[in-house]
């Protein structure tokens, strides 16, 4: 069983920065891989970020990559997310997931932190 609690969200203006947390309970947390989602309103929930159970291995969507960066402390039980040269169009609620086997059908989500970035 794994508890995700996000973090971080809050109101940004465009072009700025912010940094999301996920920490995690649970004592396998380092054998699962991990990753963040998000959900606009009216809009599908749509893949945003994901890390291997090592951090070996990072995955983007187009839309995010180079802007956002995923990284994790396998030691602290977390997983950040930092959001760079924010725009409008990333407005979510953004969902920290847990996945034993594949981050198509995550395990474990968070409750949502809001992140909201005005023009």
């Amino acid at each position: 069983q794994v508890h995700l609690v996000e973090s971080g969200g809050g109101l940004v203006q465009a072009g700025g920065s912010l940094r999301l947390s996920c920490a995690a309970s649970g004592r396998t947390f380092s054998s699962y891989d991990m990753g963040w989602f998000r959900q606009a309103p009216g809009k599908e929930r749509e893949f945003v970020a994901a890390i291997t159970w090592s951090g070996a291995s990072t995955y983007y969507a187009d839309s995010v990559k180079g802007r956002f960066t995923i990284s994790r402390d396998n030691a602290k039980n977390t997983v950040t997310l930092q959001m760079n040269s924010l725009k409008p169009e990333d407005t979510a609620a953004y969902y920290c997931v847990a996945a034993e086997t594949s981050l198509a059908t995550p395990d474990y989500w968070g409750q949502g932190t809001q992140v909201t970035v005005s023009s």
